[in-house]
């Protein structure tokens, strides 16, 4: 097998000294040195965040301020790079959620790890987790980035629920013991 040189064509005296490459460089920014400044002061300034903006999961509460997350680990089981963990719990007979069967007794989300992809939510069936529009996530060490229960419910707080399913199945076992 031969092996075939190729020759380059010898550079000029100007590619030698760069001053064509600078000229063009100095070009570049005479042409946009006057146009408006499109940096934001960030965080007094924030970004338009656009529809469908899929940002940092987090969990919420019903309206009646209970958990909605009745730990079924589907979004565990569906999120591609394995941020989620969740270790479901029993509930007492006298609890105010006696009519879920379980609830999270620990429930953490590794920001590290997740890449914003949205399963999580969409899995859910009963729409405990949403994403925010929320697009900044720091701290200082890495213990700090993973979000525990406390700290997911404190981002996400209560969403209006319009079918209160829970509600609505306590109130038709109550009618059933009645009768």
């Amino acid at each position: 097998m031969a092996i075939k040189q190729i020759k380059r064509k010898p550079l000029t005296f100007a590619e030698k000294t760069y001053l064509p490459q600078i000229a063009s460089g100095l070009k570049i920014t005479l042409k946009n040195i006057f146009k408006p400044a499109i940096t934001l002061q960030y965080p007094d300034e924030r970004p338009q965040i656009p529809e469908g903006y899929r940002g940092v999961p987090t969990l919420v509460k019903d309206p009646n301020g209970r958990e909605k997350c009745v730990s079924c680990q589907l979004c565990e089981f569906v999120c591609p790079s394995k941020a989620i963990r969740i270790t479901p719990g029993e509930l007492d007979n006298e609890d105010v959620n006696a009519h879920v069967e379980k609830s999270p007794e620990e429930f953490e989300i590794n920001m590290l790890r997740c890449i914003y992809c949205g399963y999580c939510e969409e899995v859910c069936p009963e729409e405990a987790i949403w994403l925010q529009q929320e697009f900044s996530v720091s701290g200082y060490t890495r213990e700090d980035l993973i979000y525990q229960k406390d700290k997911l419910y404190e981002l996400g707080g209560t969403l209006p629920d319009d079918h209160c399913k829970w509600d609505k199945k306590r109130a038709a076992e109550e009618d059933g013991n009645t009768h």
